[in-house]
């Protein structure tokens, strides 16, 4: 089965090469959805396509197929396996007629079914990228062979039902309605989207205005389950959601092409949020449980932008294969922060983007497991890999650079051109270096192979040298890189600022912004001569993607003046700079904890301090050995319980710095009443609440009757779950036991609940409890990808590796690392994707032991 669920690039592009044309009539019935009994529904599809060539096959995961013809004929059923139906013999015009049973999934993949525990009803939604539209329906699952689609929904009559078109008709039968909805544009089977259930709704409507007198109405709605309604901050999203719809107008010169604009929030989803033409989803943690921060909200809003830009860029202009998955996701993540900084009311965009989103991109580019970010996707498992930092953050990032070298009108207009050339369409590469070569006037073909063509970032590095005063004498930047595919070195052409500050008597002045535009191996500045300059910022506007350093006189203004630095995107990448430098052993966690104890007191911008609060702990919980981990943890501890006292209690800044008291508290016992205090809040939110005390829960601090009385005061889905891991948590070679037998002996769990056993299973302060495990995580590898999906066996190879530490070996020694490297060893014929998830696993716990080494 797990061979017939994966596809080829090599296979559906022969198929698309038959197949043209596609329409589909897609009937799905849920009367009897809300029965737990009920473990499939009906699935009708009516697929009319045209022919060149004499057969094909049908994707569908079904339990099982009650009728299926082909051009009027009975099709010989005897030849699906569970994933592949084979059509023919086919004509030049041809219609497929499938009636089977589908099953309800609890996975966050296909047709997801949850039932809140509060009120007892049933929710159901989908979530298809990048192949379990099949899951619902018989489809030739691949982008390319886009179609259009006619949904029709039989559900309880007092649900809600909505898809990616507004609906046309709703007749009811009884205590059934029959929901009809209109026939979409051209678009991709993994795009098709489904809602149903008593969801609690709100709408507004968007009317655009624009200069040549044209009009355009989009009806806006919000949909979340009833429990969850009194969280949904309906003005933000709406007034977020209008700004971007503005935005992308004006600069993407396409109308919006979908109709609605349709946002459900709902339970237990595999990902933040996914962007279905006319309905996207949302995973509903960004309902945030009692008040969030302009912090958490601006974050939010960036993920607003980042699906709202994919109507045009993956929804209307569609790569053509999963090689191409970053022709949307790049120019997604960087629209949400770039609109979110120029269009709304939370202006740190960039900020986020430069120390929060790419230190996902810097982190997984130096590993063994990197690709190009136009990668090479044979298959589909290859496919499912690639939603990573790389195609992602890493694109993001290089898009920004492209921009600042292009010019963003022309980076525009470049993208305007390419909606104009391909709208409804497929694309490559060359498709979108064409629109942007034409808007520039630049050939690109260079660059585009330099920066996304090759694999690992480049590395920047400052060379100064001063004279007896402290003034400089010579300053220049080197830049070197190794792809990490090829081995070959490699030189990218890089546009940035370099930031010059001098300090004196305490206090941080900028001295001067030096554009640098670097194509060799280095570049002189002969500009900073004879400046007095005490810290030097590399990439200060954050416009390029590198690893940068700061120089010993640098780092050492760093630690007395960092938060000084302005403006804050300047300040945000000092501080990434810093953090790059621990996280590839250049420099001691326990520095790192230095500057945050002194520095994080007085940083005035929240997004940043935000930031700061999580970088904290994984300095100490990841990147600090056992044995200094409890003092290390402590101090910065007392920092954050000191700013938490003072500031006013339901503020942002209290807000933030209990988080950061959440995170160390796992890592120390110390302090433990004034912890259980802070859980104890009135006016703290709910989800935050859970935070502290799975943090008590972690070092052993609260008993399981403690944590009782807290599921008492939130005996809700999301509290359970939260409840689950705060259990899983507790210190104990019996605890783990326990959390390892439930994740492993089989027994069915949601997602979620399998997210918060793993997370509980990992908690640092027991990393020991968890040691013996280690010959039954090997032993458990081959058996997890067999039997369980994808994306839950990978999260089950990341949760279940063994925590590291350096008192039991160096790179070279620790049993857990050797142990590891001789499986992947004896196993070089594994699945493709299952041995880079096991090399990504061991990668992360060597970075660990690396800076532990530099500690």
């Amino acid at each position: 089965m797990t061979d017939a669920l994966n596809l080829t690039q090599s296979e559906c592009a022969q198929r698309a090469s038959v197949v043209h044309a596609p329409v589909y009539a897609i009937s799905i019935d849920l009367t009897h959805a809300a029965d737990p009994t009920a473990t499939t529904f009906t699935s009708h599809t009516t697929l009319i396509f045209d022919a060149t060539g004499e057969s094909t096959w049908l994707d569908l995961v079904a339990d099982s197929i009650e009728s299926a013809t082909l051009n009027g004929q009975p099709i010989d059923t005897s030849g699906y396996d569970g994933a592949r139906l084979p059509l023919e013999p086919l004509l030049p015009h041809n219609t497929v007629d499938i009636t089977a049973r589908c099953a309800f999934r609890n996975t966050g993949d296909g047709l997801h079914r949850f039932t809140d525990p509060q009120d007892n009803n049933t929710y159901l939604y989908t979530h298809f990228e990048p192949t379990d539209a099949r899951r619902m329906f018989a489809c030739f699952e691949q982008p390319d062979l886009k179609a259009q689609f006619e949904v029709s929904v039989t559900a309880p009559s007092d649900w809600q039902v909505r898809s990616n078109q507004p609906a046309v008709a709703s007749p009811a039968q009884g205590d059934v309605t029959v929901t009809r909805f209109g026939r979409t544009p051209l678009m991709s089977t993994y795009l098709v989207a489904l809602a149903a259930g008593p969801y609690a709704t709100t709408s507004d409507l968007h009317v655009i205005e624009r200069a040549d007198g044209s009009r355009q109405e989009i009806a806006l709605g919000l949909l979340c389950r009833q429990t969850m309604r009194e969280y949904l901050d309906e003005q933000d999203i709406f007034t977020v959601t209008k700004q971007g719809l503005d935005f992308f107008d004006e600069h993407f010169g396409f109308p919006y092409p979908w109709g609605k604009y349709d946002q459900v929030f709902v339970p237990e989803y595999n990902i933040g949020a996914m962007e279905n033409p006319g309905l996207v989803s949302w995973n509903e943690n960004f309902l945030y449980r009692g008040g969030a921060t302009k912090a958490q909200r601006g974050q939010r809003a960036e993920v607003i932008l980042h699906e709202m830009s994919h109507m045009w860029f993956g929804d209307l202009a569609t790569m053509q294969w999963w090689d191409g998955l970053w022709l949307k996701e790049s120019f997604a993540d960087l629209m949400g922060y770039q609109v979110a900084q120029a269009a709304t009311d939370y202006p740190d965009g960039w900020v986020q983007l430069a120390l929060g989103r790419k230190q996902w991109a810097y982190t997984e580019d130096q590993m063994p497991t990197t690709h190009p970010i136009v990668a090479t996707i044979p298959d589909l498992e290859a496919a499912r890999q690639n939603f990573d930092g790389i195609s992602y953050a890493k694109g993001a990032a290089t898009l920004k650079q492209l921009s600042t070298y292009v010019g963003t009108d022309q980076f525009f207009a470049g993208a305007r051109a390419y909606f104009a050339e391909h709208a409804y369409g497929s694309t490559t590469l060359d498709d979108l270096l064409t629109a942007m070569e034409g808007a520039s006037g630049e050939d690109l073909r260079d660059w585009a192979r330099a920066w996304w063509q090759t694999s690992g970032p480049s590395h920047l590095t400052p060379v100064v040298t001063r004279d007896g005063d402290g003034a400089i004498t010579a300053l220049r930047i080197e830049q070197h890189g190794v792809d990490h595919v090829t081995g070959q070195g490699i030189l990218r052409p890089h546009r940035f600022t370099v930031s010059l500050f001098a300090l004196s008597d305490g206090s941080l002045q900028l001295l001067t912004d030096l554009p640098v535009t670097l194509t060799e191996r280095s570049v002189a500045l002969p500009e900073a001569v004879g400046l007095c300059a005490d810290l030097i910022v590399l990439n200060a506007a954050d416009e390029t993607y590198a690893v940068t350093a700061l120089d010993e006189r640098s780092l050492a203004t760093a630690g007395v003046a960092l938060a000084q630095v302005t403006p804050d995107l300047t300040r945000a990448v000092a501080w990434s700079t810093l953090w790059g430098m621990v996280r590839d052993g250049g420099l001691s966690a326990a520095t790192f904890a230095d500057v945050f104890a002194t520095q994080t007191i007085s940083e005035p911008n929240p997004s940043i301090l935000t930031v700061l609060a999580f970088l904290g702990a994984e300095a100490v919980g990841t990147y600090t050995p056992q044995a200094d981990r409890p003092g290390q943890a402590a101090r910065l501890l007392q920092v954050c319980l000191d700013q938490a006292a003072r500031t006013a209690p339901g503020s942002d800044e209290h807000l933030i710095w209990v988080r950061g008291v959440a995170g160390l508290a796992a890592l120390t016992d110390a302090c433990s009443d004034e912890v259980a205090a802070l859980a104890t809040l009135e006016d703290l939110p709910t989800d935050l609440r859970w935070r502290l005390t799975n943090s008590l829960a972690a070092t052993g601090s609260w008993s399981v009757a403690d944590l009782d009385a807290q599921l008492a005061g939130d005996d809700t889905m999301t509290g359970r779950t939260a409840y689950a891991q705060a259990i899983a948590s507790r210190p104990g070679r019996a605890v783990k036991e326990q959390v390892w037998k439930a994740l492993t002996d089989g027994s069915p769990m949601s997602n979620d609940h399998r997210r918060a056993l793993l997370a509980g299973y990992r908690q640092p302060f027991s990393a020991a409890d968890t040691r013996a495990d280690l010959p039954a995580y090997l032993d458990g590898l081959e058996k997890w990808w067999k039997t369980l999906g994808q994306t839950d066996a990978e999260r089950m190879i990341a949760g279940l590796f063994p925590l590291v530490d350096v008192a039991d070996g160096d790179l070279a020694t620790h049993p857990v690392l050797t142990a590891v490297r001789a499986w992947l060893l004896e196993h070089q014929d594994a699945p493709s994707a299952l041995y880079r998830t096991v090399q990504k696993a061991l990668a992360t716990a060597e970075r660990s032991i690396n800076a532990q080494s530099a500690y």
